[in-house]
């Protein structure tokens, strides 16, 4: 008996177009979004559309938040890759509502909503808050280097930007002596009036770096003066040291020889990942040992995590209105004013005071007493199963935001840009576990 196959007719019309909502099961992430959303105070995506006398109809800010905060939960950041999903996939469909903006309007949307849409994360970390998700009981903080949107190629230190300077410098001076010589003999073969007054090609390029790297070095200078300042130098100290000590070694706000810059993203930095050296930021996040939901982000150019801690807290604080029991962290953000802070605000701090795996870290003399007390604390087996805790909280969300949402590289360039994004990705990992725990509580 032959076999009987279900119908399949692909050139089969339908007689009335079906519903997108009906290829989506009940309890998709898209309705979630969809619906928390709708939830949510847009007034501030529709101010700068009132009143402006606009002749084409913009899309609604309402769809337009949908699709990208669903594009972040699912991973899909690049607006030419959202674009073309709203053609093929049907959950963002759905959430568009037969609406197709362009890449470029999706691009500048959210270029410029992108504090509106940073202040969505603390929106759905206070309705976490009051659903009663956060408890705020034991909160760990950890950071995470990602990549900036600028290559390391693009650096340059800066004793090369002063012998690039130089080279660039005779080269330009070299290019108006020939072209003193060639219109002087041209003067005489044809006479004065003759015009010539563009640059050439190459001059202009040369120009253009050397102007470049003239404001490199700027920017390099004015951050070693910063940092010459808060070790109590002054621009007339004469390399003579404020606490009787040896002399420095180099006058003030003049860079170390190896001190790097960046051409396309100046404010971020060369840090060490586990892939090697490469341009960064360093992102910060706490993360709430019940729900697995962010509680509060920061975002810093530095590569060391100890001056952020103080700072998380504060957000923590801010955002939902109370402080967490218990903090853990790694030794990253081990310093004696941390320790200190911690216990005049009356948190439970468990930070680690040396590398884990590695030898272990000499015992804190007598004058760090409150490192002293952090180590007599972690060595307690209350201490120890608390401090166990970190591992199981803050590097789970971390590793989720890389390693399954794909997020490895900021798109934006400039500190206040890429902190949003980064409260973005956070708000996208947010929004994902709030519907797991919807779906499975």
């Amino acid at each position: 008996m032959p076999t009987s196959f279900r119908r399949y007719d692909p050139d089969q019309s339908l007689l009335l177009p079906p519903s997108p909502r009906d290829w989506l099961e009940e309890g998709h992430l898209a309705y979630f979004v969809s619906d928390t959303v709708d939830s949510m105070d847009l007034g501030g995506f529709y101010g700068r559309y009132e009143g402006d006398g606009r002749r084409n109809q913009p899309f609604d800010p309402r769809m337009m938040v949908k699709v990208l905060l669903y594009g972040y939960a699912t991973g899909c950041i690049s607006s030419r890759k959202l674009a073309k999903r709203l053609r093929e996939d049907v959950a963002f469909r759905v959430l568009a509502a037969e609406n197709f903006p362009a890449h470029r309007t999706l691009c500048d949307f959210r270029h410029d909503h992108l504090e509106e849409l940073r202040a969505l994360f603390v929106q759905v970390v206070r309705l976490a808050r009051e659903a009663g998700l956060v408890k705020l009981g034991t909160v760990a903080v950890d950071g995470s280097k990602v990549k900036a949107n600028a290559s390391r190629h693009k650096s340059m230190t800066y004793r090369e930007m002063t012998k690039q300077e130089k080279r660039l410098r005779r080269e330009i001076d070299d290019w108006f002596a020939e072209a003193d010589r060639v219109d002087a003999y041209e003067d005489e073969l044809y006479g004065p009036d003759k015009r010539g007054d563009e640059l050439p090609e190459g001059l202009r390029r040369r120009e253009d770096r050397l102007r470049a790297i003239e404001e490199a070095k700027k920017r390099l200078e004015a951050r070693q003066a910063e940092a010459d300042r808060k070790k109590g130098r002054s621009p007339d100290d004469d390399r003579k040291s404020p606490r009787g000590g040896r002399r420095f070694k180099r006058d003030f706000g003049v860079p170390e020889d190896r001190a790097q810059d960046n051409f396309t993203d100046p404010q971020s930095r060369i840090m060490k990942t586990s892939l090697g050296y490469d341009q960064c930021y360093n992102g910060q996040l706490a993360v709430d040992g019940d729900s697995y939901l962010i509680v509060a982000t920061g975002l810093t150019q530095n590569a060391a995590d100890n001056g952020e801690l103080i700072g998380i807290v504060g957000k923590i604080e801010e955002l939902t209105g109370e402080q967490p029991g218990n903090l853990l962290a790694d030794a990253g953000y081990k310093s004696e004013a941390n320790f200190e802070a911690l216990e005049q605000a009356g948190i439970g701090g468990y930070i680690s005071l040396g590398r884990e795996g590695k030898n272990p870290p000499q015992p804190p003399g007598p004058d760090r007493p409150a490192s002293q007390r952090m180590e007599h604390k972690l060595n307690t087996p209350e201490g120890r199963a608390l401090y166990r805790l970190r591992k199981g909280i803050a590097e789970p969300v971390v590793g989720w935001i890389k390693n399954i949402l794909g997020f490895r590289q900021f798109s934006f360039r400039g500190t206040e840009k890429v902190a949003a994004e980064w409260d973005l990705i956070c708000l996208g990992s947010n929004l994902r576990r709030l519907h797991r725990l919807q779906v499975h509580p």
